[in-house]
């Protein structure tokens, strides 16, 4: 059956196996899960949505970053300062995000990982924030986005979320142009390949941002693939029990091969 509320964000999920500190700050944290024999494992960087704000954090994305691992990937599930948060918003964010995947290195022998077959994965304002860490990170090679806020300035226009845009970049595009050229994914280059996924339902964050995005890229020659999921909410590409899950999973193993 396919899940369209929201109730992914209160569920438990299954424990992680290790938290990890990647910094001093409190919310510079992530939870690593790995699969129990073998290795060394490809790895995948999961960063959370929640509109850049601090009333949401990485418990609900711990679902998938647990299906990942039963499917034999490693996974890094992030945490990272948000608006709301000392240091939160830009560049603190970003820079957290940044900061969490330099770390991956730094435990790769401890947890059997393979440093250089990694994909980031983000989920709506965290799709945002994958696309700007391969714009910023040229060793970054994959990126999955999920329903991403893939252009600012259409979230803007849009309003989303009671312009959340605002609240993280500091203002509007004409206050803070330098913000939004910086962490803007439509107006950076990015040489990663980069999927784009979104459910044709999502009402959270339109589905033609991510649509938009992927034309204008390929446009440009990125290397950008986009799939839309019929019938698919905000929520469901990273609810395990959803039917949109599978074209999740199959994408994230067909980027790393």
């Amino acid at each position: 059956m396919s899940i369209t509320s929201d109730d992914i964000l209160t569920l438990l999920p299954p424990p992680a196996d290790a938290h990890l500190a990647y910094g001093s700050d409190p919310n510079q944290l992530g939870e690593i899960r790995v699969p129990k024999s073998g290795g060394p494992f490809a790895v995948v960087m999961i960063i959370h949505g929640g509109f850049w704000r601090a009333k949401y954090d990485l418990k609900h994305a711990g679902h998938f970053s647990a299906a990942l691992t039963g499917k034999g990937l490693a996974t890094w599930n992030v945490e990272y300062r948000r608006v709301g948060n000392p240091g939160g918003g830009w560049p603190g964010t970003f820079e957290d995000i940044a900061k969490a995947y330099r770390f991956i290195p730094q435990v790769e022998s401890r947890y059997r990982l393979d440093s250089k077959k990694i994909v980031i994965v983000g989920h709506s304002a965290g799709g945002q924030l994958a696309l700007c860490l391969a714009g910023h990170e040229p060793t970054v090679k994959r990126v999955v986005s999920l329903a991403a806020v893939a252009d600012l300035q259409q979230a803007w226009d849009l309003h989303l979320s009671n312009d959340a845009v605002v609240e993280f970049l500091g203002g509007k595009p004409q206050d803070v142009p330098e913000h939004y050229h910086e962490a803007d994914p439509i107006r950076l280059k990015i040489t990663a390949t980069q999927w784009l996924i979104h459910g044709s339902v999502d009402d959270t964050v339109p589905a033609y941002l991510s649509r938009s995005y992927a034309e204008q890229k390929k446009q440009r020659g990125e290397d950008v693939h986009y799939l839309e999921v019929s019938t698919a909410g905000h929520f469901d590409l990273i609810d395990p029990r959803s039917v949109a899950w599978p074209k999740v999973e199959n994408t994230i193993l067909h980027v790393l091969g």
